[in-house]
């Protein structure tokens, strides 16, 4: 599932703007409510930052997630995503082994 998941271009891209969202996303209205990148990359802004529509960045986002790549907090209204770097580790270690 994760290679399905890293198959498409924009999921690809998703990816590495959550690795470091500080190169790519502004910070400061995450700072002015009390937040930073740590807990993740709101969904709106990576709608935003994709110029897709919102159903269709939802939809890779959970595919994503169900992938086990992306973990999301729900803060209000809110859902944030950040990459989970447990299993990024884990799938390039067994990447490595498989080379």
């Amino acid at each position: 599932m994760i290679y399905k998941a890293l198959s498409n271009e924009t999921r690809s891209q998703i990816m590495l703007w959550l690795k470091n969202p500080e190169e790519f996303f502004d910070e400061k209205p995450y700072v002015q409510q009390g937040l930073n990148f740590r807990i993740g990359v709101c969904v709106g802004d990576i709608q935003a930052k994709s110029g897709l529509a919102q159903s269709v960045i939802s939809s890779y986002l959970l595919m994503m997630q169900k992938a086990g790549l992306l973990e999301s907090e729900r803060i209000g209204k809110w859902t944030y995503y950040r990459r989970n770097e447990k299993t990024l580790l884990e799938f390039s270690e067994y990447i490595q082994k498989k080379l």
